[in-house]
C-alpha cells in the first residue's frame, strides 16, 4: 500500500493488482491494527444464493476484531434464516458473537437498511463519549472502531478490507472508499456494456454536479472511521436506495472528513438479481439536485 498525497481532503491511495488468474491475497497489518474493532454492516434482501460464502470469506480474515451486522429486510426467500444460522455457526458458545442479525418487518431501501444497521452498529463500536465530546477543529476525535458498507452478492472482494484499514491507519482517513474508478480499479468481465455506461455515467453526472473530487460516489464498499460516520449523521440521509451512497460522502467532504480511495475489483453479482430498478435510478439521478440546494459544494470547488 502506498498512500498518495491527499489533497483538499480527498485522495487516492494505489495498492498493486493480482496476476490474471492468480487470487488476491490479503495483506498483513500490524498486530495492533488488525485488532481494531470494525464492524461490517450489511443489508440484505433475498440473498440466499450468495450470503453464506460472502459471510464465509469475511470471517476468514486476519481481522480478529471483524464483526458482522447483517440487516435483513424480511427476504421472502429465507435469507433471514440462513442469517441467523451463520450467526450460530461464527458464535461459539462462552465466546462474543462474531456475526449477528437485524431483522426488519419490511423492505424499504438499501439507504434505510443501512442507517438502521449503521445505528446498531454505532452502539457497538463506539465507547462512551469522552469529556467535551468529539469535538476539535475536524469535527471528530480518535475514538472509537470502524464501521464498513458491504453488499451481500459478492460483488465487494472481502479481501480487500484488511487493506482499507491499513489506509485509513496510515492515512488518518475518515472514510476509505473501495474504488472502481480509481488507477487500477476494475468492473468484473461479466458486466453488460449498459451496465458499465450507466455506472460510469451515473458517477460523471454526480461528481460534476457536487464536486466532491470522489471518483466511485455511487460505490457501497466504503470503511467509516466511527467518529466520521456521526459527523455525516445516516440517519438524517434523504436517501432510501443507492442514492444514499452518493449523500453521505457529499456530507463527508463537505463537513471535513478526509477521504482516500483505493483499487478494487468489483466482481459479478453471485447468485439471484439486481436490486437497481427504474426508482432507484430516478432516485439518484434527482438527489444530487437537492444536496446542492441544502447543501451546497464543498468549499473552495
Amino acid at each position: 500500500m502506498e498512500p498518495l498525497m491527499i489533497s483538499s481532503g480527498v485522495g487516492r491511495a494505489t495498492a498493486p493488482m493480482p496476476a490474471p488468474g492468480r487470487a488476491p491475497a490479503a495483506p498483513t497489518l500490524p498486530a495492533e491494527w488488525a485488532r481494531t474493532p470494525v464492524l461490517v454492516v450489511m443489508p440484505t434482501y433475498n440473498e440466499a444464493g450468495a450470503l453464506p460464502g460472502v459471510v464465509a470469506e469475511l470471517m476468514a480474515l486476519p481481522l480478529p476484531g471483524l464483526r458482522l451486522l447483517i440487516v435483513d429486510d424480511a427476504s421472502p426467500d429465507g435469507t433471514g434464516r440462513i442469517a441467523e444460522g451463520l450467526a450460530r455457526r461464527y458464535g461459539p458458545p462462552g465466546r462474543p458473537p462474531r456475526v449477528t442479525v437485524l431483522h426488519r418487518p419490511v423492505k424499504r431501501g438499501l439507504g434505510r437498511a443501512y442507517a438502521a444497521g449503521m445505528r446498531r452498529a454505532r452502539e457497538l463500536v463506539a465507547p462512551p463519549e469522552p469529556p467535551g465530546g468529539y469535538g476539535g477543529k475536524g469535527g471528530y476525535g480518535g475514538y472509537g472502531g470502524y464501521i464498513a458498507q458491504m453488499d451481500a452478492d459478492g460483488s465487494h472482494p472481502a479481501v480487500a478490507l484488511p487493506e482499507m484499514l491499513g489506509v485509513a491507519h496510515s492515512t488518518g482517513a475518515g472514510l476509505v472508499v473501495g474504488s472502481r474508478y480509481v488507477a487500477g480499479g476494475r468492473l468484473a468481465a461479466g458486466w453488460e456494456r449498459h451496465r458499465r455506461m450507466l455506472s460510469r455515467g451515473a458517477n460523471a453526472y454526480a461528481g460534476a454536479l457536487l464536486g466532491t473530487g470522489i471518483r466511485d460516489l455511487t460505490g457501497g464498499f466504503n470503511l467509516w472511521r466511527e467518529e466520521a460516520l456521526r459527523a455525516v449523521a445516516p440517519q438524517e440521509a434523504a436517501g432510501a436506495g443507492h442514492a444514499f451512497q452518493m449523500e453521505l460522502k457529499h456530507r463527508a467532504v463537505v463537513r471535513g472528513v478526509r477521504v482516500v480511495e483505493v483499487p478494487i475489483r468489483f466482481g459479478a453479482r453471485r447468485a439471484g438479481n439486481s436490486k437497481l430498478s427504474a426508482a432507484v435510478q430516478w432516485e439518484a439521478a434527482v438527489l444530487p439536485w437537492r444536496l446542492l440546494l441544502r447543501g451546497g459544494r464543498p468549499e473552495g470547488r
